[in-house]
């Protein structure tokens, strides 16, 4: 199973320079769990960045995967992993809800870097 961090759809739905890498995970559907937090993220960066339109054609594609809802469980496992490591609430929830399914997460966000079944690569910036 794959999860694939907020800043990782982005880049994909940007066609940016690590769009590549995310494409696998993105496009095998059938491994492919999406925690309901990264809705909320991607949906609101492409709603400033291209408006409400393009962000709401992105959440449908989101919707090829498995969406995951926060509760109770995931909640406190977030909670955990936030104070263990030190991440942000929705950095902390996409790792719960990764670690929940025993996937593998995807990212070029540098706070995931080092931590056990997360695939990195950092974000390149084209001059």
């Amino acid at each position: 199973m794959n999860v694939v961090d907020s800043s990782g759809w982005l880049e994909y739905f940007a066609n940016g320079a690590n769009a590549d890498f995310f494409a696998t995970p993105i496009e095998d559907v059938s491994q492919l769990v999406v925690p309901s937090i990264s809705l909320l993220e991607v949906f609101k960066r492409i709603t400033q960045q291209r408006g409400e339109r393009d962000a709401a054609k992105a959440v449908t594609q989101m919707h090829g995967g498995l969406i995951i809802d926060l509760d109770e469980s995931l909640a406190l496992s977030a909670a955990r992993i936030s104070l263990g490591l030190n991440l942000s609430l929705a950095d902390s929830v996409i790792l719960a809800t990764a670690r929940a399914y025993d996937a593998v997460l995807w990212t070029q966000d540098a706070d995931f870097k080092g931590i056990d079944r997360v695939k990195y690569l950092g974000k390149k910036h084209v001059h």
